[in-house]
């Protein structure tokens, strides 16, 4: 969506308001750039930020200078450039996906009849590393640091639809016989790789169901699972999967992973 056109007419940011508006201004490009498919022509880039041709000039040739933008030879088109991926590169280490998960997860059980998490995988399979308890919901058949079964639980057949198989089977046979289940098969864990997430009824207490969702880095690897427990009456009533699978997409966004 192209940007309101900026003018000699568009107000000019007061003092107190502390914005520089050719640094502002500088922004808008770089994330036109960025937001782009691919490398962009003058006009598109023009069009985008709604400036003329030759203020649009002006700019990207201050970005080239400084190596945020490139211009390749041949096409004339403009391209992010090797200052601007490193400055995404290190705002990318900063980001710590478990905690930005954490915070979707503590505002959804806060809002919900479930209780709600973060697990990450260990050698020992997926553990809780944030559990979150509802106020409207204290039923739950885990907690804080507690490792789930690899096949009967949401969160494990998440994590085996993304995970190498190699690694989950290390897993699975150092978890409790009693704990494992059968694990899912081929075509199961297609339809969860296409979702991004699973649910399961609890297979210890059957009025209660599990589901989670994937969330992924940079890299397109996942970083870490959303998780929530709620009763299965509750669940369709608020529509838990949908709004869950919403703040998976959001996390991931946040930590630079493509959804």
């Amino acid at each position: 969506m192209s940007q309101p056109p900026i003018t000699a007419d568009t107000p000019q940011p007061s003092e107190r308001s502390g914005v520089i508006r050719s640094v502002a201004i500088a922004g808008r490009f770089l994330k036109v750039l960025a937001s782009a498919k691919g490398p962009m022509t003058l006009g598109e880039v023009s069009r985008e930020t709604g400036m003329s041709a030759s203020t649009a000039h002006r700019y990207l040739r201050s970005l080239i200078a400084e190596g945020f933008a490139t211009q390749d030879p041949e096409s004339g088109r403009y391209d992010l450039g090797s200052a601007a991926l490193s400055v995404g590169i290190g705002a990318l280490r900063r980001i710590e996906p478990v905690e930005v998960a954490a915070g979707y997860m503590k505002k959804l059980s806060g809002s919900l009849a479930a209780s709600a998490g973060v697990a990450i995988w260990t050698e020992r399979g997926p553990t809780l590393v944030r559990w979150y308890r509802s106020a409207y919901f204290s039923i739950s058949t885990v907690m804080l640091g507690d490792v789930l079964p690899v096949d009967n639980t949401a969160c494990g057949l998440v994590f085996q639809a993304f995970m190498p198989p190699g690694k989950v089977d290390a897993a699975r046979r150092q978890q409790p016989v009693n704990f494992r289940g059968e694990p899912p098969d081929t075509a199961a864990l297609d339809v969860i790789r296409q979702a991004g997430a699973a649910e399961l009824s609890e297979h210890l207490f059957s009025s209660l169901t599990g589901k989670a969702a994937a969330v992924f880095d940079a890299q397109g690897e996942i970083a870490c699972v959303v998780t929530t427990v709620s009763l299965i009456d509750a669940a369709r009533s608020e529509d838990h999967f949908a709004l869950l699978l919403e703040a998976a997409k959001a996390a991931s966004r946040e930590c630079g992973g493509a959804v």
